[in-house]
């Protein structure tokens, strides 16, 4: 399976818009790829304040929830955008293990 099929057949939810083009959709393809993301939500997209478009994409995963799913923040110029990802796994810890895991896989 390609990383693109990877994140197709694990992206849903109402918003299909992620900000910051090819370069926004890498950063989800490389969070689709850990074994234990199941599901890939991105939310609505918030502009804060006006400037000239474009700018530093960036991600950040914030902490996760009591069953161990994570919200990831995307970041592209003055836009954000939140992200949910739904895991397998149950429980806060394990998904303390799966942000690190994601972390450590950006950082390659």
């Amino acid at each position: 399976m390609t990383p693109n099929s990877t994140l197709q057949s694990k992206l849903g939810g109402s918003h299909s818009t992620i900000i910051g083009g090819r370069h926004g959709n890498k950063l989800l393809k490389i969070i689709s790829n850990h074994p234990d993301v199941k599901r890939i939500i991105p939310s609505v997209i918030t502009v804060k304040g006006k400037s000239a478009p474009g700018g530093k994409i960036d991600v950040k995963l914030l902490r996760p929830d009591s069953r161990g799913n994570l919200r990831a923040l995307l970041t592209h110029g003055t836009s954000s955008q939140e992200v949910r990802i739904v895991t397998s796994v149950g429980k806060e810890e394990e998904g303390e293990r799966i942000m690190q895991e994601i972390n450590a896989m950006f950082m390659e």
